[in-house]
């Protein structure tokens, strides 16, 4: 099996000698890096963890190389268990070990970085995101330059400890990432917010607190794309509009996907299933759009939960969008 530095290093300066015709094109491979982030702490619902095992299975690394690009897979960032540890404080459960985790993913994703190398993050629960963000904002940041944010998802992810319902902390990521806390989250590398809310872009919601509503309006998000804008405007306009609000002005941004963007009909397998998501073919044009602007620094999926899933159909699509976001094209 060739070593990192072999596959990074294959017969050209893209890493690749050649690609395949339906690959991406040559001047938008890139290195890429796996990391998996086994992390299901940060909700009720069991099985998440499996989600990197889940879309390792399903081919992630061969889909990859497939279109050009040098892949690698970094292997999992440890997580505690959640059996070997006690939840602590009801309104942000098990945020110590979520942020320890965080924190050494943050680490990774800007090593990753500073090697030339793509990051692609597997979840694992929406939590992770405050680490693979922390660390792309800080790369970025150490240059004087800031990102934009897309986050891919049903849910707004913007409750803070005294406004979850639950104390889930996957209900939180986006308010530590806008500065609103939990104050242990949103301080990785010791500032915050890691990202300006004017590039910052949620698209498919369906399923907001009322609390989080307020949260959108106090974190000052204006660019907020609901599933009704998707069904009377399309798909098209939403995610042109995304990737111009994420880049105007930054380096470039970091994709956010959680796979119950998706309706259930084509991703049963997970954590946080709601009705009336994005078809099979809007998630793969949202995705197709984003590697046709080329203005995308990372990636993540997270959310895939093998436990309920059925046949592994959810980490098929989980990767089939992958693929499309790092160029792959029907013709």
């Amino acid at each position: 099996m060739p070593s990192e530095a072999e596959k990074f290093n294959v017969g050209s300066e893209e890493g690749k000698a050649t690609r395949p015709s339906r690959g991406a094109p040559r001047d938008t491979l890139r290195k890429i890096r796996i990391l998996g982030i086994p992390l299901d702490l940060g909700q009720s619902r069991r099985g998440v963890d499996m989600g990197p095992s889940a879309m390792r299975v399903a081919g992630l690394e061969a889909h990859l190389e497939e279109l050009g690009h040098a892949v690698v897979d970094g292997g999992n960032i440890g997580v505690a268990i959640a059996e070997t540890k006690q939840a602590g404080d009801k309104t942000a459960r098990y945020l110590k070990e979520i942020t320890e985790t965080c924190t050494k993913v943050a680490e990774r994703v800007l090593e990753t970085l500073e090697e030339g190398i793509t990051p692609l993050a597997l979840g694992g629960d929406h939590s992770v995101a405050v680490g693979t963000v922390s660390g792309v904002a800080e790369f970025y940041r150490r240059k004087q330059k800031k990102i934009g944010l897309i986050w891919i998802d049903a849910h707004s992810d913007i409750n803070t400890p005294d406004t979850s319902p639950s104390g889930n902390v996957h209900g939180m990521p986006l308010a530590a990432l806008m500065g609103l806390g939990p104050d242990a989250l949103k301080d990785i590398f010791g500032y915050s917010p890691k990202v300006d809310p004017r590039n910052t872009v949620l698209v498919g919601l369906r399923d907001v607190d009322a609390t989080e509503k307020a949260n959108i309006q106090r974190a000052g998000i204006t660019a907020v794309y609901t599933m009704r804008d998707i069904d009377e405007r399309g798909m098209r306009a939403v995610m042109e509009e995304a990737v111009h609000a994420a880049g105007d002005g930054t380096a470039g941004y970091h994709v956010s996907l959680d796979m119950d963007w998706v309706d259930p009909e084509d991703a049963p397998g997970v954590g946080t299933p709601v009705r009336g998501g994005a078809t099979y073919r809007e998630a793969h044009l949202a995705m197709e759009i984003l590697a046709d602007d080329g203005g995308m620094l990372s990636f993540e999926v997270v959310e895939v939960n093998p436990v309920i899933d059925e046949h592994n159909r959810t980490a098929d699509l989980a990767v089939e969008l992958t693929s499309s976001a790092f160029g792959k094209k029907i013709l």
